[in-house]
């Protein structure tokens, strides 16, 4: 990679030498191109809505988008943008100040969306829910407004895993977020382009870059909330067996309907003996294990 200060982006200027921090963002870079190609993220001419709230993970994601961007690998346009809900102690300077420093082209919304959610939400309960329903309903009406395609989100691997997780623990199915959705009127994508990413890469690319990590306080603070509860299984087991966080991912990819009990995606009731030939269509009936 180029790292001289005229050959890169300014979102990378003072990026460690290591080996180690070369190898780390390689890695994370790699695996968001390989999210964005194999999951069809790109429409040549699009204009992308990055939304940051100012956490490692935005962070991340708005500069390997303009990595993948400065090496022609990229070929949409890139607004960066930062819904401020409101929050009592909110930094309203950090991000704008941070943008304009790196000649990042941007969009600030200011929605007091946090009074809202406090008259809303009992004492005592949770705020995600509503929080992120009205926080993703300006999003969708900004990218509207400035011609975007497509709203992107920094959500990485753990995200998607412990969604799966929170699902199958208090929501009764198999689902979780996917990397690449259209919304329920029809007219804007929603990419995450980290969805191959470790929340641990995050986190250590973030911090080596120096980026100024603005803290949720508004859910952040809460405890006993059901994702928290899901990180600290997860933990549990990847503490116990390295790499189970990984293996648990790869089997959303890998998906056997005829293995799973729903009818809705397997007709089990037609299912008659010799009624398919596993030579003719080996993925027809996955061979039990």
């Amino acid at each position: 990679m180029l790292d001289e200060a005229d050959d890169i982006h300014p979102l990378f200027s003072g990026a460690p030498g290591s080996t180690e921090f070369k190898k780390l963002r390689k890695r994370i870079v790699r695996q968001t191109r390989e999210a964005i190609e194999q999951f069809g993220m790109v429409e040549k001419g699009a204009k992308w809505l990055v939304c940051l709230s100012g956490g490692k993970d935005s962070y991340t994601l708005l500069a390997v988008l303009h990595e993948l961007k400065w090496r022609g690998l990229l070929p949409v346009e890139i607004l960066a943008c930062n819904l401020d809900q409101g929050q009592p102690g909110f930094p309203a300077t950090v991000l704008p100040e941070f943008l304009e420093n790196m000649g990042v082209p941007n969009r600030i919304e200011y929605q007091d969306t946090y009074s809202v959610v406090m008259d809303k939400i009992p004492q005592g309960r949770t705020f995600c829910a509503l929080c992120s329903r009205l926080r993703r309903g300006h999003l969708y009406r900004i990218a509207r407004e400035e011609g975007c395609s497509a709203v992107v989100l920094g959500h990485h691997r753990d995200d998607i895993l412990e969604t799966f997780f929170m699902n199958l623990f208090h929501g009764g199915r198999l689902a979780t977020m996917p990397p690449k959705l259209v919304n329920e009127e029809g007219d804007l994508f929603v990419y995450r382009p980290l969805a191959f990413v470790a929340e641990s890469d995050c986190e250590k690319f973030a911090q080596a870059m120096q980026y100024p990590i603005i803290p949720c306080d508004l859910c952040g603070s809460q405890d006993g909330l059901q994702r928290q509860q899901v990180k600290q299984i997860l933990d549990g087991w990847e503490k116990n067996s390295p790499g189970r966080r990984q293996v648990m991912f790869r089997a959303l990819m890998n998906a056997r309907p005829s293995h799973l009990l729903d009818p809705k995606l397997f007709d089990f009731a037609g299912l008659e003996r010799g009624s398919l030939k596993l030579d003719e269509n080996p993925d027809a009936v996955p061979k039990l294990r």
